[in-house]
């Protein structure tokens, strides 16, 4: 079995404040044309709607002025509209909104206005100016369903409505508890702290020899954020289980005093 990789976050996991990924599947192809055919229809219907208000204002001018208004009406709803929706919703169309989908970024964080103009603006060119075959086939052959649009801007699709499945919390080690009271343990990087949790999640489906490595080189980093060093001949998993666990303990302790403090504050008032 080869080792796995702890060490790092995939470009799909979003993380948590408690440094806990929560693995967002990117949405189908069946999703994204269902929620794209809704955005469509709407778009059609604003499109309907702009170019005939644009047509009655401008009945009676001249021919400069009706084009402009025209292209005014395209620009608006095909760029301005799309644009600004994803922008406020953070990622989410109404297509979007309806089937529980949202647009990140390749990292998994909410995009900004840049990646909606740039989706949006050749989205207009990939979907509508050549009938959403360009996006077919590109999210067809992109492994997370990435349409032309998505590769200019960084983005992917993800659904939102799936059921979270997060480990248990590490338990302190009896035998550790002792040294973990009185070791100065800082807290650790978001990074190491996810890939101890995944470790620790994983044991029992990791062969004895990746489990002895990975464990060993999980530790050296930890040890990095700890004093003193726990007693000798300690295995690496029952070390980094004391660490998460006490840290954990600090954590909530921490928040409760600030949860006191606030409370006396208010009744002081």
């Amino acid at each position: 079995m080869s080792t796995p990789e702890f060490a790092t976050l995939t470009a799909d996991d979003l993380v948590t404040g408690e440094a806990v990924a929560l693995d967002l599947p990117p949405a189908s192809l069946g999703l994204r044309i269902a929620s794209g055919l809704i955005d469509v229809v709407l778009t059609v219907v604003l499109i309907i709607a702009a170019v005939f208000v644009a047509t009655v204002a401008t009945i009676e001018t001249d021919a400069a002025l009706a084009a402009a208004a025209l292209i005014g009406s395209i620009v608006l709803v095909f760029v301005v509209v799309p644009t600004t929706i994803e922008t406020l919703s953070r990622g989410r169309s109404l297509g979007k909104l309806v089937l529980g989908l949202r647009t990140v970024r390749d990292d998994a964080g909410p995009i900004s206005f840049q990646h909606a103009f740039i989706r949006a603006l050749i989205g207009f060119v990939e979907i509508y100016a050549f009938g959403g075959a360009p996006a077919f086939f590109s999210a067809l052959l992109s492994s997370r369903g990435k349409r032309l649009g998505d590769f200019a801007a960084g983005t992917y699709v993800v659904r939102e409505r799936v059921k979270l499945r997060l480990n248990p919390p590490a338990a302190m080690p009896p035998h550790l508890a002792a040294w973990a009271a009185h070791a100065d343990i800082t807290a650790l990087p978001t990074g190491l702290a996810l890939a101890v949790r995944q470790y620790l999640g994983r044991l029992p489906t990791i062969d004895p020899a990746s489990r002895a490595t990975i464990g060993a080189r999980l530790a050296d980093e930890v040890l990095k954020h700890v004093a003193p060093e726990p007693p000798p001949g300690i295995a690496p998993e029952d070390f980094l289980a004391a660490v998460i666990a006490s840290r954990r303990e600090r954590d909530l302790a921490r928040l409760r005093r600030e949860a006191d403090f606030r409370n006396r504050l208010t009744r002081a008032r």
